[in-house]
C-alpha cells in the first residue's frame, strides 16, 4: 500500500503505545497514525504508587493526549475498545460519556495495520472480598480514590486523639513486588509530610501501621536476592511489617485473611499481587494466554498478519531463554523502538526485513521514597550485574521516567519539564493535601 492510504491504529496509550504514536506521527502526521486511548491524558503507570500516597499531584504530572498529538503528528482518539473486527479490520468504540450524558457516540476506527498496547490490570484471582473492599492502582482514578480515603482516614485520627482515642489506621498491602514495595516506602514518607502539615495529634511511628504480604518468600521475588533483601531491611527501618510466605484467602472490610487462618488488620487495602491483560482482548479471537495476554512471535506479530501487540498485554519470547519477556516499562520502549521501522515499511508499501526482537535487559531499579532506592543494573560492558542503592538509585529511577517523556517530547522540552517540577516543589506542599 502507498503511504497516502496506510493507516497504523494504536490501541492503548500507555508507554509503549504512546511512544510508538510519537515517533511514527512525527514521521508520517495524523492522516496515517491514530492513538485510542480512554483517558484524556497520560502518566507514567509506575508513578502511579506516588499518586496513591499523595506525593505526586496528577493534575500537574499529566500530559494530554490532544496536545501531544498536536505535537506529535497524530490523531488521538478517545474511547474504550469493546471489539476488534478483524474480517472489517475495524476496531469498535464504546460511547464516551459525561455524567450520563453521551459526548462521543460508539464508533468504528478502520485500520491497516493494528497495534495491542492496552497495558495491564490487577489480578484478583477471584480472591473474595477483593471487589468489594480491595484497591488497585491501574489508573489515576484508583490511585486518587485511595489517597482520599487515606487522608480521611488520617484526619480521623488527628481529630479523636485528644479525647483519648486509641484509633490506628491499618494499612494492608497485598503483593510484594516493585508496586508493593514502593507504595509502602512512599506511604511512610507521605504520613510524616501530613502530620507535618497541621495534623499535630497524628504520631504516624504510632497511629500508622503498614503490613505488606507476599506469597513468596521474599520481597521483590523477580529481582536478585541482595536487592531484595535491602529493600525488606530499609522497610524494616521505616517501621513497616513485612510478612512473606502468606497465602491470601479473603480480603474482609476490616481484616485480611490468609489461608492459615490468620488476620491481619486493615482500614485500607490496596491490592498490588499480580497482573492480567484487559478481558477486552477476549473479543479479539486471538490466541491468549491464562492471564489474556496476546501470544506473539519473535517479531511481536500476532497469528493475525494486520496486528502486532507490546508491553503488558502480549506474551512475547525471550530471545536465548525458555520464558517470555517481563511486564516492565522499559521492555514496552524498546518494543516500541523497534517497530517504528518495521511499521514505517508497510506505510511505505514495502516488504519489511524479517527480524526478530532482541530485550537488552538494563537492570531493575525500585524507589523507596524521594532519597533512597535500591536496584540491580546489568553492566554494559562486563556483562555483570551491579547492585546500587541511596540517593544514586533514586536519581537513576527518576531519569527513567525523564527517558520516557524525552522519547515523547524532545530532549528540549524535558529538560524544562525536569527544570519546571524542581522550580514547583519549592511552592507546593511536599503531600497533597485536598
Amino acid at each position: 500500500m502507498s503511504s497516502e492510504t496506510h493507516r497504523i491504529v494504536i490501541a492503548g496509550g500507555g508507554a509503549g503505545g504512546l511512544e510508538l504514536a510519537a515517533k511514527l506521527g512525527r514521521k508520517f502526521g495524523p492522516s496515517r497514525i491514530f492513538l485510542i486511548d480512554k483517558a484524556g491524558s497520560h502518566i507514567w503507570k509506575p508513578s502511579l504508587h506516588e499518586v496513591a500516597a499523595g506525593t505526586l499531584d496528577i493534575h500537574r504530572e499529566g500530559l494530554s493526549y490532544p496536545m501531544l498529538a498536536k505535537d506529535c503528528g497524530f490523531t488521538f482518539v478517545l474511547g474504550e475498545v469493546r471489539q476488534v473486527d478483524r474480517a472489517a479490520r475495524t476496531v469498535h468504540l464504546a460511547p464516551v460519556l459525561f455524567e450520563d450524558r453521551e459526548i462521543f457516540p460508539a464508533r468504528d476506527i478502520p485500520y491497516d495495520t493494528l497495534v495491542l498496547a492496552l497495558g495491564s490490570k490487577s489480578n484478583f484471582f477471584d480472591t473474595p472480598g477483593t471487589q468489594e473492599y480491595a484497591i488497585a492502582l491501574d489508573s489515576t482514578e484508583q490511585a486518587e480514590r485511595f489517597r482520599q480515603q487515606l487522608l480521611r482516614a488520617l484526619v480521623m485520627v488527628h481529630r479523636d486523639q485528644p479525647s483519648g482515642s486509641a484509633r490506628v489506621v491499618h494499612i494492608a498491602i497485598v503483593g510484594g513486588g516493585a508496586t508493593g514495595v514502593e507504595l509502602a516506602a512512599e506511604l511512610v514518607e507521605s504520613c510524616k509530610n501530613v502530620a507535618y502539615y497541621g495534623l499535630t495529634h497524628l504520631d504516624p511511628a504510632t497511629d500508622v501501621r503498614i503490613t505488606l504480604l507476599e506469597g513468596a518468600p521474599r520481597i521483590l521475588a523477580a529481582l536478585p536476592e541482595k536487592v531484595s533483601a535491602a529493600a525488606q531491611a530499609l522497610l524494616n527501618d521505616r517501621g513497616v511489617t513485612v510478612s512473606t510466605s502468606v497465602k491470601v484467602a479473603a480480603i474482609e472490610a476490616d481484616a485480611v485473611l490468609d489461608t492459615e487462618g490468620r488476620r491481619y488488620p486493615c482500614d485500607l487495602c490496596v491490592w498490588a499481587a499480580g497482573i492480567k491483560a484487559p478481558d477486552i482482548l477476549k473479543n479479539t479471537g486471538l490466541p491468549l494466554n491464562r492471564i489474556n495476554q496476546v501470544i506473539v512471535d519473535a517479531g511481536l506479530q500476532t497469528e493475525d498478519p494486520a496486528i502486532f501487540a507490546i508491553g503488558d498485554c502480549a506474551q512475547a519470547p525471550w530471545d536465548g531463554t525458555d520464558s517470555f519477556l517481563p511486564a516492565r516499562a522499559q521492555v514496552a520502549h524498546q518494543q516500541a523502538d523497534f517497530l517504528v521501522s518495521v511499521l514505517t515499511a508497510r506505510i511505505e508499501g514495502k516488504e519489511p526485513a524479517a527480524k526478530a526482537f532482541l530485550f537488552k535487559d538494563y537492570g531493575s531499579l525500585v524507589s523507596l521514597g524521594h532519597n533512597r532506592g535500591v536496584g540491580s543494573l546489568m553492566g554494559v560492558l562486563s556483562g555483570r550485574k551491579m547492585f546500587v542503592q541511596g540517593l544514586v538509585a533514586r536519581l537513576m529511577y527518576m531519569s527513567l521516567h525523564l527517558m520516557h517523556h524525552r522519547a515523547v517530547l524532545g530532549l528540549v522540552r524535558t529538560i524544562n519539564i525536569a527544570i519546571g517540577r524542581l522550580l514547583l516543589k519549592r511552592s507546593a506542599p511536599r503531600v497533597k493535601l485536598h
